[in-house]
């Protein structure tokens, strides 16, 4: 059985980014594993950190990130992927960004994070042994995306790379922030058509992290107009020759 990993930067993002692919690799026999990187529960967090858990109406008590991978593991099963993988990595706010500018203004130079980062991607590669890598292009340009790449990077994968789009912030503007533009502008492209079942699938992901989808998108109906907006197609950047059994033709 052939293993695709998902090597998702937060809690929901390669469901909104790629979900529709994973539902199609999972119902088509592939071992499709989604695995967040930054998920670790902080406790007491204050200032900046604190400001993204209360925005979405969370009180301060809650373990927001505990609620997060329970969302998580919902998204999961709608998708038909298999149990998700949670690596105890803290999120940027917790780690010295103290503002939403910052988080989109590039790396701080203090945030030595891939250091901690790469050798983990090491053991999850070794670990899964995937035929197939499914990253980032960081499209919006999170501090948290960007540095799971160079991370990845650093950790040297063999598997080909599909590079997916990042969603929404591919729909948040006309001219989203592209930082790696140059690393991937050269790369051949995949489109992946998704027909109703995956869709669906999708959707009902996307949905689960309802913690999320007020914040991001207005509500429920808001996330279905901004998921419609993207013609119903995932299109990713492909790095290396992609095995059999990958959904999609060249654009």
């Amino acid at each position: 059985m052939p293993t695709a990993l998902a090597l998702s930067p937060h809690l929901d993002d390669a469901a909104f980014s790629c979900g529709g692919t994973l539902a199609r690799l999972a119902a088509s026999g592939w071992r499709v594993v989604m695995a967040t990187v930054f998920t670790a529960s902080v406790a007491e967090p204050t200032g900046f950190a604190l400001a993204c858990q209360l925005d979405k109406g969370l009180a301060p008590e809650i373990d927001y990130m505990d609620l997060r991978r329970a969302e998580d593991r919902a998204a999961a099963r709608a998708l038909g992927v298999a149990e998700p993988v949670h690596l105890p990595f803290r999120e940027a706010p917790h780690r010295g960004y103290g503002s939403a500018p910052e988080l989109f203004a590039g790396t701080r130079e203090d945030d030595g994070i891939v250091r901690e980062l790469a050798p983990a991607f090491r053991d999850l590669l070794a670990g899964t042994r995937p035929d197939l890598v499914l990253v980032p292009q960081a499209i919006g340009g999170h501090a948290d995306h960007l540095q799971v790449v160079r991370a990845l990077a650093a950790a040297g994968p063999e598997a080909p790379l599909l590079w997916w789009r990042d969603f929404p912030y591919t729909v948040r503007g006309h001219a989203p922030q592209e930082p790696l533009r140059e690393t991937v502008s050269g790369l051949a492209i995949r489109e992946v058509a998704l027909g109703p079942e995956e869709e669906a699938r999708k959707e009902a992901a996307c949905a689960a992290y309802a913690s999320q989808i007020g914040f991001q998108f207005g509500g429920r109906e808001g996330l279905s107009r901004r998921l419609a907006e993207e013609g119903g197609f995932e299109r990713f950047r492909v790095s290396g020759h992609l095995p059999e059994g990958v959904p999609g033709r060249d654009a």
